[in-house]
């Protein structure tokens, strides 16, 4: 099963998102989360960045800030997003499909004073 994924059955797919740089404050202050994703999107297409990015704020974000974390529908400007330890401008950003296994962190770059 899928951890809440709306009507998803089937095969799912097992990764582990980390939040660092002060957006684990975000999350229960919790840094690393294993999460199953269905496999495939309602629209019939494998699961990628941008079907992940909703999926966290709605299930594992506990603070209500989510501007903090998303900006227009995608990762704020001064998050680094790392997938497998590359940059995800490398890997096709929110269009990268997920495979079993993925580690996808999350590192904010900005720091309050």
């Amino acid at each position: 099963m899928s951890d809440g994924a709306k009507g998803a059955a089937g095969p799912s797919i097992p990764i582990t998102v980390e939040f660092t740089g002060g957006l684990e404050l975000l999350f229960g202050n919790e840094r690393k989360h294993k999460v199953s994703l269905p496999a495939c999107m309602e629209d019939g297409n494998p699961t990628n960045i941008a079907y992940l990015l909703p999926y966290l704020v709605d299930n594992l974000m506990q603070d209500q800030r989510k501007e903090m974390f998303i900006m227009e529908d995608n990762v704020r400007p001064g998050i680094l997003v790392l997938i497998n330890d590359a940059d995800w401008e490398l890997e096709g950003e929110e269009t990268y499909e997920l495979q079993p296994g993925d580690n996808i962190v999350f590192v904010s770059t900005l720091h309050g004073g």
